[in-house]
């Protein structure tokens, strides 16, 4: 059995380098409003003299009302009807939507994960029918695949036993699609319960194909529980059937995580989302003056080595370019990168200098935060050093440095300040130090981050205490 930590562990570092993937079931939707298959029929099944809860096969179901009806308007109506009234917030939706994962697999017909990706302003690009797989969208964040359909195509929705017999002859290419990225990617199943006729088809040509060389892919299972009511036998049996579903799916590379309500899955992904951007790191710090015992070629040499570390360690530098220091931060970064990451620069380094230009204070201001707020979202740890400007010819404590800590402090990221540098960066730590129960990664380093003053030694400092918290 995996464990949550492992799910953790292996799929952040698949988000990071580019190769995972998520498939979206029913159940993702659920917290939006939107009902599963079974509630989408029962007013159908109704209709035609039947029970929902006797029944097993839905896809039958819902051919027996085609037949029945003689057309499928009852079915396309009520697609519509259902799949459009979702308004509640999902927070699973926002964070897999938030995380840097390009590809995208549902069988929903509902719009949750393209407002989702939209929202979180990521460019999408949606494939519902095969003519769409052959075009580029340029400039895409992400492309979802919608291999069953969308609400506003309900005619063209799979659900019928006659569509998914007609899969191979209207659909072809999205099982060949699918197939590719089960090969190469890592999928995370959320909501989906491995019930559908198509997917297994798939599974099952992968697992004649590869045989054990398969990689591994992930999902949710709740664990079974014995129901008010329910007999012992029963419950048993349940469990029996479960414990093997789980192995089977074994055979495909799926591992379950099980969990015992369904919101612990909203925990796993934030601790994943957690995980993936303590990749990604901030660093903060301005200097219009150098005061004893730093100087002008003593900051700019620590700056430069310590983002030429953390780049060597695979971590992503994010900086707004800060005065005095930015450009040494910058350097570092470029001649690790164009030394040993074959010049893939976008990989390790972010560039956010501030806009510039602005007149109006307010204007300018309000722009600012909503800048700093964005820069930190898509980071886990904050590195704060030194921190001054100048104002009607006095140096003082950079409000916008301070501002950064408060964001990131509201945002629960990592913060490590280097107090030995000085002004708002010792300011920082003396906060921390008020409630450093919250910030427990920095307990053992008060002392030295306050007085270690050699470049080399504040490096590996600075560098010890980011791959402590790394994982």
């Amino acid at each position: 059995m995996v464990s949550v930590n492992e799910l953790i562990r292996n799929y952040s570092k698949a988000v990071r380098e580019g190769y995972a993937a998520v498939f979206a079931g029913a159940g993702l939707s659920r917290a939006s409003g939107f009902v599963d298959w079974k509630t989408l029929l029962k007013p159908l099944a109704r209709d035609i003299g039947l029970n929902i809860e006797k029944e097993d096969d839905l896809l039958a179901v819902a051919q027996y009302h085609r037949n029945e009806r003689g057309t499928r308007a009852s079915i396309n109506q009520a697609i519509i009807e259902t799949f459009n009234n979702g308004t509640e917030d999902n927070e699973n939706i926002n964070i897999l939507t938030r995380l840097p994962i390009n590809t995208y697999w549902t069988t929903n017909y509902d719009q949750l994960l393209e407002d989702g990706l939209r929202g979180n302003n990521r460019k999408v690009e949606v494939k519902i029918d095969k003519d769409q797989l052959a075009i580029t969208l340029p400039n895409r964040d992400a492309v979802l695949y919608k291999m069953h359909g969308d609400v506003e195509r309900p005619a063209d929705a799979v659900l019928t036993k006659d569509d998914y017999e007609r899969y191979d002859m209207k659909r072809p290419l999205f099982r060949t699609a699918l197939q590719g990225d089960l090969i190469s990617k890592t999928f995370l199943f959320v909501g989906f319960s491995f019930e559908d006729p198509n997917l297994d088809y798939i599974l099952s040509r992968i697992h004649t194909l590869l045989d054990e060389n398969k990689r591994d892919h992930y999902c949710f299972f709740k664990r079974v529980q014995k129901e008010q009511g329910e007999s012992e036998e029963d419950f048993v049996y349940r469990k029996v059937k479960q414990d093997l579903r789980e192995k089977d799916l074994k055979r495909y590379g799926i591992q379950a995580i099980f969990i015992n309500e369904y919101e612990e899955i909203t925990d796993i992904l934030r601790e994943i989302e957690i995980s993936v951007y303590k990749n990604n790191i901030f660093i903060s710090g301005s200097v219009e003056q150098f005061d004893s015992p730093w100087d002008n070629v003593k900051s700019g040499n620590f700056a430069f080595q310590l983002a030429k570390e953390l780049v060597k360690r695979n971590y992503k530098i994010t900086t707004g370019f800060g005065l005095g220091i930015g450009s040494s931060i910058i350097n570092g970064a470029l001649n690790e990168i164009y030394t040993t990451k074959y010049k893939h620069i976008d990989e390790y380094l972010c560039l956010r200098p501030f806009p510039q230009g602005i007149i109006n204070p307010d204007e300018r201001k309000t722009l600012f935060t909503k800048y700093r707020q964005e820069m930190l979202t898509q980071v886990g740890i904050a590195i704060f050093m030194f921190g001054n400007k100048e104002k009607d010819g006095m140096i003082i404590n950079a409000d916008g440095c301070w501002e950064e800590y408060e964001i990131a402090k509201s945002l629960g990221k990592i913060i490590i300040p280097l107090s030995c540098t000085g002004y708002v960066a010792k300011e920082i730590l003396e906060d921390i130090k008020k409630n450093i129960n919250d910030f427990s990664y920095l307990k053992d380093y008060i002392l030295v981050l306050e007085s270690t003053v050699n470049p080399k030694d504040l490096v590996n400092l600075t560098v010890k205490i980011v791959d402590s918290v790394r994982y």
